[in-house]
C-alpha cells in the first residue's frame, strides 16, 4: 500500500508545545514541538487485517488513548516538526505493514560434504605426522 501526507493528513491530529533545546529567544515563547496522534482503529486507509497487523507490530508506540504517537522537536519551525513527524509516520506504517520473506530451508550439497570430509581427513593425518614414538 502506497502512504501519502494527503491520505493521513485527514486522519491525523496535532498537539503542540513548548520545546526545550536551542530556539534563542523564541525557546520560551512558540510552540514548535509537534506530537503527532494516529488512531489506527477508526483509520479509513487499512484493511481489518492490516489494522490488527499494525496494532501488534506498533504495540509499543500506543498511548494509553488507544493512537500511535510520533514526538518531534528537532527543528526550530512548527511546520517543520509536523512535515518530520509525518514522515516518520508513512515511513512507521509502511515497515509495520511488510511482511518478511519467507526462509527456504537448503541443504548442503554432496560435493561441499565430501570436501570437507577430505580436508578433515588431510588435517587428521597431518597431526598424525607430527607425532613422535618413543618405543
Amino acid at each position: 500500500m502506497n502512504l501519502t501526507k494527503s491520505d493521513l493528513q485527514k486522519e491525523i491530529t496535532y498537539k503542540t508545545s513548548r520545546s526545550g533545546g536551542k530556539g534563542g529567544q523564541n525557546v520560551n515563547k512558540v510552540s514548535s514541538k509537534v506530537e503527532l496522534l494516529f488512531n489506527v482503529d477508526s483509520s479509513v486507509l487499512f484493511t481489518e487485517e492490516e489494522k490488527l497487523l499494525l496494532k501488534d507490530k506498533l504495540q509499543n508506540r500506543f498511548n494509553k488513548g488507544g493512537f500511535v504517537q510520533v514526538i518531534c522537536d528537532e527543528e526550530r519551525s512548527q511546520y517543520l516538526n509536523k512535515e518530520k513527524a509525518i514522515e516518520r509516520l508513512i515511513l512507521l506504517l509502511t515497515r509495520a505493514l511488510q511482511k518478511p520473506n519467507v526462509r527456504k530451508p537448503t541443504k548442503v550439497s554432496k560435493a561441499a560434504k565430501v570436501a570437507r570430509l577430505d580436508d578433515k581427513k588431510k588435517h587428521s593425518a597431518r597431526k598424525e605426522n607430527r607425532k613422535v614414538d618413543f618405543d
